[in-house]
């Protein structure tokens, strides 16, 4: 029998890739979806327990690793995210979203790791906007305007992502609490390549004039669901809602020149159960559209990405890798 082995939090961490390698196996797995016969993915299982707004995700994933995308370098990879969103954790001073991630013995079945999914879901999730971006954003230039909503996990995990694509940009944090807004602009003025960072009075102030528009917000109050219009934007913005249509408003989709999402099943499926009410159907997805050689166009670009099981997987497979081989993580008695 192999090994099982345990990595926490500071394992993750420490075995994390740096920025071009965690851009690297984002793109690698939105391509891989992209591959006939490359994976299987399929949406989302999901429970809703008490209390209310809260739920349970079974994310499983297998990737070949014989399908075209040359890798992994391991072999196939077999696994699941099993996560769960408590919103009201924070009135008990506990995180919002939990997650683990299992690897299995492609082979065999065996499991061998199960890591902290937490810091993969913030590092994978960023990377994906991040490839997203270089493929249908705007082309880097200094004092680019770039507004970010949400000052949460994910506000912070795409700092560094946005840091690294727009090297000299301006940003424009808006949350709806001001205390975490003001906490998430001092890191962002002490991040290289941010030449500024401004706190917004409104979604809308943050959002009005910027070619980029990152929506990472907490699910909140029904009143404003999809309320970020077309008359809130750049006309050439480039829109990343990375918290479904919690901001985005299903216009913005439906008369954007290029609209992508990260899989399509996965994003009709949403659909259907009512977090996408008015939306269209995607142009392509971000795989198809990068393995096309789409180039954007001009007008608004959206590129939504709901998270998908396989993302986790890649980046767990590289983490245990660089995990091993630091000497980190917890062997596990069977």
């Amino acid at each position: 029998m192999p090994p099982l082995r345990w990595f926490g939090a500071g394992d993750v961490r420490a075995a994390m890739p740096p920025i071009e390698e965690r851009l690297r196996l984002a793109e690698l797995t939105m391509t891989a979806l992209a591959r006939p016969g490359a994976a299987q993915l399929p949406p989302k299982i999901a429970i809703h327990p008490r209390p209310a707004a809260s739920f349970v995700h079974a994310m499983p994933a297998h990737l070949r690793a014989d399908a075209g995308t040359g890798e992994p370098a391991t072999g196939d990879l077999v696994g699941m995210k099993w996560v769960a969103g408590y919103a009201t954790n924070s009135e008990v001073g506990l995180p919002a979203i939990n997650a683990v991630v299992i690897l299995n013995d492609a082979a065999t079945g065996v499991p061998t790791a199960i890591l902290d999914g937490g810091p993969i879901t913030a590092e994978r999730t960023a990377a994906v906007s991040g490839v997203a971006i270089r493929h249908f954003g705007p082309r880097p230039e200094p004092g680019l305007e770039v507004a970010l909503i949400g000052a949460g996990v994910q506000g912070h995990s795409h700092l560094p992502i946005l840091a690294n694509l727009l090297p000299g940009l301006r940003l424009r944090l808006f949350d709806r609490t001001r205390e975490r807004a003001a906490a998430l602009a001092a890191v962002a003025r002490a991040t290289d390549g941010i030449a500024e960072a401004r706190l917004a009075d409104s979604a809308r102030a943050a959002v009005e004039g910027a070619r980029v528009v990152v929506s990472a917000a907490s699910f909140g109050p029904k009143a404003e669901a999809q309320s970020m219009t077309n008359d809130w934007l750049h006309p050439v913005a480039t829109v990343v809602p990375i918290d479904y249509a919690t901001y985005c408003n299903a216009s913005v989709a439906r008369e954007a020149a290029l609209f992508l999402v990260d899989q399509r099943e996965q994003y009709l499926y949403n659909r259907e159960t009512g977090n996408f009410d008015g939306y269209p159907d995607p142009h392509a997805t971000i795989g198809e559209a990068i393995l096309a050689g789409t180039t954007r166009p001009a007008g608004r670009v959206v590129l939504t990405h709901l998270g998908v099981g396989l993302a986790d997987l890649v980046f767990a497979d590289a983490i245990v890798r660089g995990a091993i081989a630091a000497g980190r993580g917890t062997t596990l008695e069977r």
